[in-house]
């Protein structure tokens, strides 16, 4: 008799705490900015932990075995998403910093220490073996990308710039190496499957992401180096709104959150350059209702689909007499290429 099936929870899934860290992390960079209680920003942390935790769970259900884990970090399309766990942790960790510094940066060290691993993983893994380019997507920007600069910010906060200095090194030249290959698939190869074009918008954070890293180990002054990423972060989210219709074509699903902390980021920065500069408070709340007005949007549709039974993970087969059976699942093959 077969075993009833375990419903799996996709790596990407990650994406809807740290779209949600993200919107954190906006709430309190305007709370810095205007000068007001962090209480709301606090709140959103609280939910984004929770959101966490509960996916963790989730997570931990469907795979139940380090095989299981370790065949989900080797998936050419869902693999990437998996430092979003400890990247999201990483920013949990700063954000206790302010209340219980040891406690934070004990959070923010293990964390960053368990992406190193994944990341080094990821990369080895780029060097050794062969891969098909039609499966390269925005999201091959999390591991090394994503968690270099991120971790970089969340070590400053902590109060340890050195390794942030280090970390943010490691994030700009994985930007410069894989975002060069990912314009090339995007430009010259087929177009990518409808469920993956929202990543796209992860290909505009790392100069927001950088930028706001920067500003936590160098300072609320812009200099040049700012001003180099401030043209970048322009050019790039430039051609996100230029993307508004493609996006709004697709029908919605939970990949949408992809979205979310390239938008969360996006204010983060733009707050932070309107306090450097002295800019009125009423375009730091402008920004800031822009960004929850998005991500809100994102999460109510979210939750309709849920609700509705679309949005509901797929499902991993049980185990039977010790043997994983194998899935009728498949991943989808690159588009322009029959299988």
């Amino acid at each position: 008799m077969t075993a009833p099936a375990v419903k799996a929870f996709p790596l990407n899934y990650f994406g809807i705490a740290f779209g949600l860290t993200g919107l954190a992390g906006t709430w309190t960079a305007a709370s810095d900015a205007l000068g007001v209680d962090r209480a709301a920003a606090n709140a959103l942390w609280l939910i984004a932990f929770v959101v966490w935790l509960i996916s963790l769970v989730r997570y931990s259900r469907g795979a139940r075995t380090p095989r299981q884990v370790l065949t989900d970090l080797e998936h050419p399309v869902l693999g990437p998403f998996a430092p979003l766990v400890t990247t999201t942790g990483m920013l949990y960790g700063a954000a206790l910093s302010h209340y219980a510094p040891t406690a934070g940066r004990v959070v923010v060290l293990v964390m960053f220490v368990l992406g190193l691993a994944v990341a080094t993983l990821f990369f080895t893994r780029l060097l050794v073996r062969q891969h098909d380019i039609d499966q390269l997507h925005a999201g091959y920007l999390l591991p090394t990308v994503a968690a270099g600069l991120i971790g970089a910010q969340s070590l400053a906060t902590v109060g340890l710039p050195e390794l942030g200095y280090g970390s943010f090194g490691v994030g700009i030249l994985m930007w410069l190496l894989l975002g060069a290959l990912l314009l090339g698939r995007l430009a010259f190869r087929p177009a990518l499957p409808a469920a993956l074009v929202p990543t796209l918008a992860i290909f505009a954070a790392p100069p927001a992401v950088g930028g706001n890293a920067w500003f936590a180990l160098d300072g609320a002054k812009p200099d040049l180096f700012q001003h180099a990423l401030l043209g970048a972060f322009v050019l790039l989210i430039l051609a996100q709104l230029a993307l508004v219709p493609t996006y709004a074509r697709l029908p919605f699903g939970l990949g949408f959150w992809a979205l979310t902390f390239t938008t969360a980021a996006s204010g983060t920065y733009g707050i932070h350059w309107l306090a450097a500069t002295g800019a009125p408070d009423v375009l730091t709340i402008a920004v800031l209702v822009l960004v929850t007005a998005i991500i809100g949007l994102v999460a109510v549709l979210s939750v309709r689909l849920v609700l509705s039974g679309a949005g509901r993970p797929p499902r991993r087969p049980r185990p039977v007499h010790g043997r994983t059976p194998r899935s009728p699942d498949r991943a989808p093959a690159p588009a322009g290429r029959a299988r």
